[in-house]
Formats: C-alpha cells, structure tokens, sequence
C-alpha cells in the first residue's frame, strides 16, 4: 500500500511539473515572447509527452515564428493524442491555416474537414474550407492553362525546328543544284571554247591547203 502511495506522489509531482511549464509558456506566449514560450511548452512535453495541451501550445508557439512544418508536426500529435473533440478541431484548423498559407489547398481542405468533424458548429473553418475549395479549383485551372500553354510552345517550337530544318535543307539542296548547274556551264563553256579551238585550226590548214595548191598551180 506503501509504494501504491509512493507511486501516486510521484506521478502527482510529474503532472505538476508539466502543468506549471505550461502556465510559464502561457504567460510568455501571450506576452508575445514566442521562443521562450516555446522552450516552457518543449519542457512540459519533455515531462509529460502524453500531454496534448502542451503539444498543442507547443505548435503554437513554433507556428507564431513560422516555424511551420514544425508546427504542423506538433498539431498532428495534438489531434491524434486529443480526447476533447473542441480542443482536436483546434489543432486541424490550425493545420488548414498553415497549408492555406502555402497554397497547398487540397492538404488544407482535408484538415479543415477533420476540425469540423470535431465542431461542425466553428464557422471560420467553414468558411475557410469554402474559400480553400474556390482557391484551389482556380489553381487546377492556372495549372491547366499553364500546362496548355507549355505544350503549345513545345509544339510551335517543334514547328519552328521542322520548318528551319527544311529549309536547311532546301538551302543545301539549292545549293548543290547550283554547283552542279555550275559544273554544267563549265563544262559547256569549255566544250565550246575546245569546238571553237578545233574549228579555227581546221579553217587554218584549209587556208593553208588553199594556198599550196595555187602556187603548185
């Protein structure tokens, strides 16, 4: 019976300790002193990790230095470890809030719906849940665009490459059409210059012929 008592006192003093850590960190936190605050809310978890009061408050104070993925670390404890359905609705609306701020909608809309399953009666997280699911569809629809957009310039690009590359080509075709066009004059050109050559000399021996058969005459 002895140590039954003992081992009540014990656990009594824990409990204690941790709840005067959070009445510390309350009254820095309100005082806008976040990372003191923080330090008394990391000392009552550190006493008693089953606590979700001080998880809860723990996150607060990391969310109010932005601090917000380990924030969101803390709510979720919070909300798994919390039998009070009004205190659980608190941590996921905090969790919407923080991913509302980073636009990441569809985690947000999910966290807004857990807290109202825990206070279906909490009108801002209504209305935040309303807003989010707005946000959220003009972002698929900027995403869209975007991605419209993305493959039409990849299209057009493509397109412009094609079209550069016949021409490429048909430059390269011209111009090998023009050398062998070239080619050909050239060797036209020297065809008749050799015609012309040849013709000449035969005028010459038949001039020449001409004149030996008027003297023999």
């Amino acid at each position: 019976m002895a140590l039954a008592l003992l081992i009540m006192g014990i656990l009594n003093a824990q409990a204690q300790a941790d709840r005067q850590f959070i009445r510390s960190g309350n009254r820095l936190f309100h005082a806008g002193n976040y990372v003191k605050a923080e330090a008394e809310y990391l000392k009552a978890v550190q006493k008693n990790p089953n606590n979700a009061q001080a998880v809860y408050n723990l996150g607060c104070a990391m969310m109010m230095q932005q601090k917000d993925s380990a924030a969101v670390e803390q709510f979720q404890k919070a909300g798994q470890m919390e039998k009070v359905a009004l205190r659980k609705s608190k941590s996921y609306h905090n969790i919407g809030v923080i991913c509302q701020q980073k636009r990441l909608y569809p985690q947000a809309i999910e966290a807004y719906k857990e807290s109202l399953r825990n206070n279906p009666t909490d009108d801002e997280t209504r209305y935040n849940l309303a807003l989010c699911k707005r946000l959220n569809k003009q972002q698929q629809q900027q995403n869209q665009n975007q991605k419209n957009k993305q493959n039409k310039d990849k299209k057009d690009q493509k397109q412009k490459q094609n079209k550069d590359k016949d021409q490429n080509q048909k430059q390269q075709n011209d111009k090998q059409q023009m050398s062998k066009d070239n080619a050909e004059q050239l060797l036209n050109a020297a065809m008749q210059q050799e015609q012309a050559t040849q013709d000449r000399m035969k005028k010459a021996m038949q001039q020449r012929s001409s004149r030996r058969l008027q003297k023999n005459w």
